[in-house]
């Protein structure tokens, strides 16, 4: 597990160029707020977390139940489910708008449509 990025894997890297080819300017993985997001937008107040379907527990297509040692992976999951409610409800009660991009969400044939309401999720509540 070691081997596994946390950090500017591919689609944290999709996510980025996209925002800033459109104008969009952010700071990366402050460690000053909850759960640490993927990407910080400080003028409008918005906080992205792009996560894996596998580690996050999204059940979706792309989601694969792991076939070994499969009590140890079903608690990680959980709590990391658990961790993570717990660090968007608390960026909620510090004032950020938290929004979550799944993995799955950035395969080609979508990927173009869900950037583009990403973007019009941040401006519309601006």
């Amino acid at each position: 597990m070691s081997l596994v990025k946390g950090k500017n894997t591919k689609p944290e890297i999709i996510v980025r160029k996209y925002l800033f080819a459109n104008g969009f300017r952010f700071r990366i993985h402050d460690k000053n707020l909850p759960g640490t997001p993927d990407i910080k937008l400080t003028k409008y107040k918005t906080v992205i977390f792009i996560n894996g379907c596998f580690w996050h527990g999204h059940i979706c297509k792309s989601y694969k139940k792991s076939v070994t040692n499969t009590e140890f992976w079903e608690n990680k999951i959980c709590n990391n489910i658990i961790r993570d409610d717990k660090n968007v409800n608390l960026l909620i009660k510090l004032g950020w708008r938290v929004l979550i991009i799944w993995e799955c969400d950035l395969k080609k044939s979508i990927r173009e449509s869900k950037l583009e309401q990403i973007i019009k999720d941040i401006k519309n509540n601006f």
